[in-house]
């Protein structure tokens, strides 16, 4: 490297550039995917490069001042499929190599089946075992991804594996160990199937498994309560049905006891009265 490139590099005239897909790295077959190397403003030239027989070789150039600049592949296929980087010229120098981007082209096999070793419901901190086969099929990798990311159906590729057995209908079998798990875990699974000798040409995707890690013990505390609550609840409203039947029996019994002595009619009342008054009260005073 030229010793002025050093110097640039060194006060950030020369940013390492930086590549992406979008929609994202696995590609179905014959679909589109448009790939994006971002520079600086200054930059003028933009090439995109392949790797091929361990070389890179240029897929295409873009020229004009621009920060980024767009490389769109129109059909996916085993010969577009592969790693790629890019880099920028600025003034009379080309920046650093981007790092490397992989593009798989999924779907040029049969995909694979994806099965788990035991309940998908996995408490927090528990190991679980994945595995993915092919019956017909004898790949000798196979990857996991897990959907979800920053665009919708994106998937992020989790790890690949060897074909380290053979299952029963002569077809081959890879095993992938998640844990110790975490909520982040929780999710859908897909994996593929492929060649070391062909790592960029995937089978189509199996069907997704859903993973729902559980906090059995959070879960519990939960249902304690709301089993406490509800005994609560059911003992407040028995005493208010043990008061209110005491109020009603209370309430019945007193008109029983005024339905026992009825009022007397003033007639009554004034002869009771008078018959009740003392002889002395209707003497007549002689002394005067």
């Amino acid at each position: 490297m030229d010793p002025r490139d050093t110097i640039l590099l060194c006060f950030g005239d020369f940013p390492i550039p930086v590549i992406s897909a979008t929609p994202g790295s696995m590609i179905p077959w014959n679909e589109s995917v448009k790939i994006l190397c971002w520079g600086t403003p200054e930059s003028y030239l933009y090439q995109l490069e392949i790797l091929r027989n361990f070389t890179f070789k240029v897929v295409e150039k873009k020229l004009g001042f621009q920060n980024e600049a767009e490389f769109l592949i129109k059909h996916m296929n085993p010969n577009t499929a592969g790693r790629y980087q890019c880099k920028y010229r600025k003034q009379d120098h080309w920046s650093e190599h981007s790092k490397a981007l992989e593009l798989m082209v999924t779907g040029f096999y049969n995909k694979p089946f994806i099965a788990a070793d035991q309940d998908t419901v996995v408490m927090l901190g528990k190991n679980i075992s994945l595995q993915c086969s092919s019956a017909h099929i004898p790949f000798d990798r196979f990857s996991l991804t897990k959907e979800g990311g920053a665009a919708l159906g994106d998937r992020t590729k989790l790890g690949d594996t060897k074909a380290t057995s053979q299952n029963q209908t002569g077809g081959h079998q890879g095993d992938f160990i998640l844990g110790p798990v975490n909520q982040s875990f929780s999710g859908n699974y897909r994996c593929y199937g492929w060649y070391s000798g062909s790592p960029y040409v995937w089978s189509a995707p199996s069907d997704a498994l859903r993973l729902e890690v559980t906090d059995i013990m959070k879960q519990d505390y939960t249902m304690g309560n709301l089993i406490r609550m509800s005994v609560a609840v059911l003992v407040l409203v028995a005493l208010l049905a043990i008061l209110l039947e005491n109020w009603h029996s209370h309430q019945t019994l007193n008109k029983e006891d005024r339905a026992d002595f009825p009022e007397l009619s003033w007639s009554k009342q004034k002869d009771m009265w008078t018959f009740e008054q003392t002889p002395d009260s209707h003497k007549v005073d002689t002394n005067h």
